[in-house]
């Protein structure tokens, strides 16, 4: 069997693709279709451990959920998580293969495109349809050479592409026919249509502008898809979407979280923003952690000695120790556990620059990096009530002291984590942990919060997924857009 393959692409980043894709894999899932997702790089800190041992973007892990299908490798051959500016870690088929300058990576990241094909190839043959996720834009043509995320790879897989337009960022019109413009005309000739998306309003307001776009690009629109509120109750991969300011819930119990310059896996939080007893803040840079705050979380980073400096410039450090000399809780989750210990060395730069520094010193462990990277799906008990919590973890390091002799988890007959004396601080390496309903509302009410006892976060998430695909096949013509779905090593007609 070969799978047929729709590729999307964007006019830019946080174009609403990852979520789209979600909605089109759910959609075919309902349609009986043996559908999978792929994306063949993706960049982000928010990762997704598969069973077999590697980790994915979070994005290709949702879209497996709105499959039915388990988080796997060749859903993400390539990942890329910065560590720095101008440096991430290179993750191929899952394994974590080394730190890499940004433009070394650019010069030689053709030589990767066997290795995505191996992956692509591999979902086609056990398949019916794969949905594929570009990344940024096909429009910045100054990375256009041997590209494997956008038009490199649509051309070498020989599949069609849908571009979308976010309207509700300004200037749709410019970012659809200005990509029609810019391309190459063989990567233009794989655009087969677009879709609007983000519409605020009556969609009909638009037809003038689907017109205007449909002339000057010779492409035909599938569809104006409105704001879809199932959106914010889905985990978002991009931090771009911290930045935007976000109603607080007014619940009882204030949770606080500085928002890290290399912050991973953010979408820990989500479980609590989704409490309606939970008022929660992501703390910008350049503001201090409000003194009201009940429970401050740091969460997981890329770069722990990084963060940990770029933290200390905030002067959040003085925040979060006399926070915690007051009596408030505070949590560390992966690099916020480390950063919470007493000190953190890393001599061989495995986790960022190489060096080493003391930590906050509220709980008595110490962190050492070193190359093993332990990334894989985890099941524990909670140490202190014994509730199943399952999640996973993704870290280097590790983490030794007084403190581990109290921790948070039993792992598999392991002890994992470490507690304070007073048990208001707390650190684990657990990823994932509050989208388990009983440990998360036990640990709510531990902290002095009210819990939805109704809430199943594992149950929202499908929900959600239900209702984006719902809202998208409302206002897109899907039979037309998945009539466009092509085996591999289709080509354009030409004229």
């Amino acid at each position: 069997m070969t799978a047929k393959a729709l590729m999307l692409q964007g006019t830019g980043s946080d174009v609403g693709k990852s979520v789209l894709t979600a909605a089109l894999c759910r959609i075919a899932k309902r349609r009986g279709l043996s559908v999978a997702p792929f994306k063949p790089q993706n960049m982000s800190n928010n990762a997704a451990a598969c069973a077999s041992g590697g980790e994915i973007g979070r994005a290709q892990a949702l879209q497996a959920l709105a499959c039915g299908l388990e988080p796997h490798t060749d859903f993400n051959p390539v990942l890329l998580k910065p560590e720095t500016d101008k440096r991430a870690q290179l993750v191929v088929h899952g394994k974590a293969i080394g730190a890499m300058e940004a433009a070394h990576y650019m010069a030689h990241r053709g030589d990767l495109m066997d290795r995505v094909m191996e992956s692509f190839e591999r979902l086609a043959a056990a398949h019916d349809i794969i949905m594929i996720e570009g990344a940024g834009s096909p429009a910045e043509i100054n990375l256009r050479a041997r590209d494997i995320a956008n038009m490199g790879f649509a051309r070498r897989a020989g599949v069609p592409v849908c571009l979308i337009g976010d309207i509700d960022k300004g200037g749709v019109i410019a970012g659809l026919v200005g990509t029609k413009t810019v391309l190459d005309p063989a990567d233009a000739a794989m655009i087969t249509g677009f879709l609007i998306n983000k519409f605020r309003g009556d969609p009909a307001l638009f037809d003038d502008g689907v017109t205007a776009i449909e002339e000057k690009t010779d492409w035909p629109c599938f569809g104006v898809i409105p704001w879809l509120k199932a959106t914010s109750h889905l985990p978002a991969e991009d931090a771009v979407v911290l930045e935007r300011p976000a109603a607080l819930s007014g619940g009882q119990l204030k949770i606080a979280a500085p928002m890290l310059s290399r912050m991973a896996n953010f979408d820990d939080a989500d479980p609590l923003k989704q409490e309606a007893g939970v008022e929660f803040e992501w703390v910008r840079p350049g503001r201090p952690i409000p003194r009201d705050a009940d429970v401050i979380i740091l969460f997981g980073t890329k770069s722990t000695l990084g963060d940990l400096g770029f933290l200390r410039e905030q002067g959040w450090d003085h925040d979060i120790i006399a926070h915690a000399r007051g009596g408030g809780r505070v949590l560390g989750i992966c690099g916020g556990y480390q950063m919470l210990g007493k000190r953190i060395a890393d001599p061989d730069g495995v986790d960022g620059e190489p060096g080493e520094a003391p930590g906050l010193g509220l709980l008595n462990v110490e962190t050492q990096m070193t190359g093993r990277k332990q990334v894989a799906p985890a099941s524990a008990h909670c140490s202190q009530t014994g509730a199943f919590v399952s999640g996973y973890e993704i870290h280097t390091g590790r983490t030794t002291g007084q403190d581990t002799a109290r921790p948070m988890f039993d792992l598999a007959g392991a002890i994992e984590g470490a507690r304070s004396a007073n048990g208001r601080i707390e650190g684990t390496y657990l990823h994932g942990a509050f989208s388990s309903d009983v440990f998360r509302r036990d640990w709510l009410q531990r902290a002095g919060g009210v819990a939805d006892a109704g809430y199943s976060h594992a149950a929202a998430i499908e929900r959600a997924l239900d209702e984006l695909a719902d809202g998208v096949e409302a206002s897109v013509d899907i039979d037309r857009l998945f009539s466009l779905a092509r085996q591999p090593g289709w080509k354009p007609t030409p004229g």
